[in-house]
């Protein structure tokens, strides 16, 4: 068994302190890594997590207050599902699934993971992790997964967003775009990839999770008081089509966050409890098919 390459997540978090969750509360970005020894990580992976499976997720549900859950297939199992699919079906319709799949996929396969809660898949186009797919391929996917009313989840590094404006013009179906599309948060709210982001979000097919603050923050540490402007702006923007998650078990971070003070600063990023609820609970609804 390979060693772990990145750190495990933080031992020990804190409940929350600013807020109490809703009940249905969701955490709509978060995954499941192993345990390898059942679920074993993918030999091409850019990198190796510890184990961090659904037993250790539970004990976080329960002390972070938080009812549901989305898991996002991540890289280090590459498109072998399984880990993820056995969460959701232990979950009992209280986890949906965001899988990421290939062309080796029939739709009798897709068909598969959409009764056990998959709801939609995921691409990587951050440099990091590979880089942007093969587009072709990536066309014939998204068509296969459209008759079971998935969406689309898309990872891209900020200064990309821009030049991929005609691809997502041309979605026909619901997408997300991962962690405030990774903003660079000295930039300024009028920079071009933050702009461009905005924009999508008029568009009634967008989404987007304002996830990833212990990534975007320029200290890497708390308070995060840098990241906030951004969440604010892209909630105002679209306050029905905002999502959050805490992205634990937190692959590749510079620092690793206590996840009670990511769900802390949801209360920075919308201080109105109404708005608040809405990202937790009635959003994730809409768009995961809970309850």
């Amino acid at each position: 068994m390979t060693a772990p390459t990145i750190p495990a997540p933080h031992p020990a978090p804190h409940s929350p302190t600013a807020f109490t969750p809703p009940p249905g509360a969701t955490d709509a970005h978060c995954h499941i890594f192993g345990p390898a020894h059942r679920f074993p990580f993918a030999p091409e992976a850019a990198y190796t997590p510890p184990d961090a499976g659904i037993d250790d997720f539970e004990v976080l549900q329960e002390r972070l207050g938080l009812s549901r859950a989305v898991f996002v297939q991540a890289s280090c199992h590459g498109t072998d599902n399984a880990a993820m699919v056995n969460a959701l079906i232990r979950g009992q319709g209280r986890y949906a699934g965001v899988a990421m799949i290939d062309e080796s996929f029939s739709t009798a396969d897709i068909g598969v993971l959409h009764d056990a809660g998959v709801r939609g898949t995921r691409f990587n186009f951050v440099a990091h992790l590979g880089g942007a797919p093969d587009l072709e391929v990536f066309w014939r996917l998204v068509g296969r997964v459209q008759p079971f009313g998935w969406h689309i989840v898309l990872h891209f590094d900020a200064k990309d967003l821009p030049h991929y404006a005609k691809l997502l013009d041309r979605m026909p179906c619901p997408y997300v775009i991962d962690h405030m599309a990774r903003v660079d948060a000295t930039a300024g709210l009028d920079q071009e990839p933050f702009e461009a982001l905005l924009a999508l979000m008029r568009d009634e097919r967008a989404w987007v999770k304002v996830s990833g603050a212990e990534r975007l923050t320029a200290e890497g540490t708390l308070p995060y008081d840098d990241v906030v402007p951004y969440a604010q702006a892209l909630i105002a923007a679209a306050p029905e089509r905002t999502l959050w998650g805490t992205d634990w078990p937190h692959p590749n971070v510079r620092h690793m966050p206590d996840d009670g003070d990511l769900v802390d600063v949801l209360a920075a990023f919308a201080p109105d409890e109404a708005t608040r609820n809405r990202i937790l609970v009635s959003n994730p609804e809409t768009l995961y098919d809970f309850g």
